[in-house]
């Protein structure tokens, strides 16, 4: 699963239906608005943000940690890999056959 915050629910939609339909390199994106506290260029910055958990298989996550660094709009955007080592076997299996992906 690949975490990243977008600025806008649009830039990530766009990024996201890209990945999931055409590339098929993400089985499912999920998102929620959030705010966000971070320094930034010496100063504290509070903005709204769109939290987004890309769900995909090992094999297809070096591929889309790659494809949400070239599209994203932020300069240095968040972009977090978490291993899903605890994961029901229907799931799995349902990653695998929507990312063409091998079990």
């Amino acid at each position: 699963m690949i975490i990243s915050t977008f600025p806008t629910e649009e830039s990530l939609r766009e990024l996201a239906t890209d990945v999931i339909v055409n590339k098929k390199i993400c089985a499912c994106v999920n998102y929620a608005k959030i705010r966000s506290l971070y320094f930034w260029q010496n100063k504290l910055e509070d903005h709204a943000e769109f939290i987004t958990l890309f769900k995909t298989t090992d094999q297809r996550s070096e591929e889309l940690k790659a494809e949400i660094e070239k599209r994203h709009p932020y300069e240095i955007p968040e972009v977090v890999e978490l291993k899903m080592n605890d994961v029901s076997e229907s799931y799995v299996t349902w990653m695998a056959l929507s990312t063409n992906s091998v079990i």
